[in-house]
């Protein structure tokens, strides 16, 4: 069985943590690594727990540089598990494929997971598998499944035949194109897509047994047991695999103290994930950017400059490399400057203040979110659910 995950290089310390996992649980695994950026100093292939790297180079997409200008980070790394799951097919020929998030770590159920494809084509893992008991978990999870996708898309499974190399390309074609994050437009990256999923392709297996993609959004219906990292139980089964999502914004400390608090052993988990990322390098790693986050000349790249050459063809025509910013009458940097306000008059692209306005907020309804206040107001929630 192959296996695969995608990453910028700061996320290469967890990268490592799963690659290693997987292979602790399949001795016969050969794991690939889709890598969008350029690789750290010191990088050796020979020395990771990966059999292969590709780059964006080395997938078939028509002018990389270009496309990749017209996806945030978390879009880009996202779009490319379609079409980079079908250059492993063509390259490697492998019967099964599995893609797991890089803030996963596998602890069993391998064999299991590929007995399923066996009988199945394509593997999905719901966000949620059982009604959240009180009124904090439904605004907290069930509406976010809702706004974000039914399935997690940390996890897929395909079978690399019929049924599953149909939904496979059907996957990669609709993400070149259309993995966004625009949740008012029905799309958030590859989940809302695969929402689609069991109802256009046959032999659709949805994993609802507790111990598989096991976070924080699920934790109200399952308790965990046993002691970490190996010998942990979800609902009485032998743990799968378990999602740190959310880990370098703290979403999911607090999420777990939210969540989890009947469940101790996850901390200790999590506690246990902090060295392993530590001993991969994250301290060192951790903090750096991604070489499509800037113009070449260092200046960071907006989410409506991005927008704006993604949504213009005679933009991407007239600047095929975006991020050259040497020659100001051939930089879409210079154009934009120069043009930005009349863009912005003509109601085609949203004013720099109005996304800053947004950015702002969104940091703080995080910070109210890690308030003592906020989980005071929850815990009485919670607690007036259980009265009634």
């Amino acid at each position: 069985m192959d296996y695969y995950t995608s990453i910028t290089s700061n996320y290469l310390p967890k990268a490592r943590v799963l690659a290693a996992s997987v292979r602790r649980h399949d001795a016969q695994a050969r794991f690939h690594l889709l890598l969008s950026d350029r690789p750290p100093d010191g990088f050796d292939l020979a020395a990771e727990p990966f059999d292969t790297v590709l780059g964006l180079e080395d997938l078939p997409i028509a002018n990389p540089k270009a496309w990749a200008f017209g996806h945030a980070l978390v879009e880009m790394c996202t779009a490319v598990k379609g079409i980079g799951a079908l250059e492993i097919v063509r390259r490697h020929q492998p019967e099964k494929l599995f893609y797991f998030d890089p803030d996963i770590v596998v602890f069993g159920g391998l064999d299991a997971l590929g007995a399923e494809l066996d009988r199945h084509a394509v593997l999905l893992t719901p966000h949620l598998t059982d009604p959240e008991p009180g009124r904090a978990g439904i605004l907290d999870n069930e509406i976010s499944a809702l706004k974000h996708g039914i399935y997690n898309l940390g996890f897929i499974g395909v079978r690399c035949e019929g049924e599953g190399l149909r939904c496979l390309q059907w996957w990669s074609d609709r993400l070149l194109e259309f993995c966004r994050d625009d949740i008012p437009n029905g799309l958030f990256t590859d989940q809302r897509w695969a929402d689609l999923i069991p109802a256009m392709f046959d032999d659709v297996r949805i994993l609802r047994e507790p111990q598989y993609n096991v976070a924080t959004w699920n934790l109200s219906n399952r308790s965990a047991t046993g002691s970490a990292p190996d010998a942990i139980l979800v609902n009485g089964r032998p743990l799968g695999f378990y999602h740190f999502s959310g880990f370098d914004s703290g979403a999911q400390e607090a999420m777990l103290k939210a969540y989890g608090s009947d469940s101790p052993v996850l901390f200790e988990l999590r506690r246990w994930y902090i060295e392993q990322c530590r001993a991969q390098g994250q301290d060192v790693l951790g903090g750096l950017a991604c070489v499509y986050a800037r113009y070449d000349n260092g200046e960071a790249i907006t989410k409506m400059q991005r927008i704006l050459y993604r949504e213009r063809a005679d933009l991407r025509a007239a600047f095929p490399d975006p991020f050259a910013t040497g020659e100001p009458a051939r930089s879409y940097l210079h154009w934009f400057q120069a043009n930005s306000e009349a863009e912005i008059a003509a109601g085609r692209v949203p004013s720099q203040a109005f996304d800053q306005r947004m950015a702002a907020a969104e940091q703080e309804l995080a910070l109210i979110k890690r308030s003592r206040s906020w989980r005071l107001a929850r815990a009485i929630a919670r607690l007036a659910d259980v009265v009634r």
